[in-house]
């Protein structure tokens, strides 16, 4: 369980040598990656926001109810995870386009949820929710997700260095135009926003 957390985050290189030669399932990468990763920005939003606050770092925060932050954690969790499948069916479209012999669908999405693991751990500032750090935080791992990117597909998906350079542009401007969306589902759904005003015209 889990068991390339740490070596993608340590020694990325020699990872995604190893994970490519375990040859592993859409199902097995999900019960066993994707589904425990995911639950860290949720499980840590929900308690940041029904026990801190939404803040800006000063004395005023927003709290949610838990009823409120368990729907917005779920519909979260399940665009999270369709996220993964999406991004690697953009791999997958990137790699079809400047390779003559893609990797498989399911390959694609297996890298695409190796991929985001920093993006899942870096969820872990969000149980003190204060902006700032939220997004330091998001771009801390939005740029080892570039890294892992850049590293992992000429190793893991058998894209010479060049190609892939290309292939891993390509699909980590897409990825942060996905992101940007994901971020502003967020902000809708654990009811930033809209508190947050109204909060700045009742003062």
């Amino acid at each position: 369980m889990l068991t390339h957390v740490w070596g993608l985050m340590a020694h990325p290189q020699r990872e995604w040598k190893q994970i490519k030669g375990e040859r592993e399932t859409l199902t097995h990468l999900y019960e066993h990656h994707v589904l425990l990763l995911a639950a860290i920005p949720v499980v840590c939003s929900y308690i940041g926001t029904t026990q801190v606050g939404w803040g800006l770092g000063g004395e005023t925060t927003i709290q949610l109810s838990y009823l409120d932050a368990l729907g917005a954690g779920i519909v979260f969790y399940l665009v999270m995870l369709a996220a993964v499948y999406v991004v690697g069916k953009v791999i997958r479209a990137m790699a079809k386009r400047f390779t003559d012999k893609p990797p498989k669908q399911s390959e694609c999405i297996v890298f695409a949820g190796y991929v985001a693991t920093p993006m899942f751990l870096s969820g872990l500032v969000a149980v003190y929710p204060i902006v700032w750090l939220c997004l330091l935080a998001g771009v801390l791992g939005l740029c080892y997700t570039a890294y892992l990117l850049y590293l992992g597909i000429p190793a893991f998906l058998g894209i010479s260095r060049e190609e892939g350079f290309i292939v891993s542009s390509s699909t980590l401007g897409i990825g942060v135009l996905l992101l940007e969306v994901l971020l502003g589902l967020t902000v809708l759904l654990w009811g930033y926003g809209e508190r947050i005003i109204l909060t700045l015209l009742g003062s």
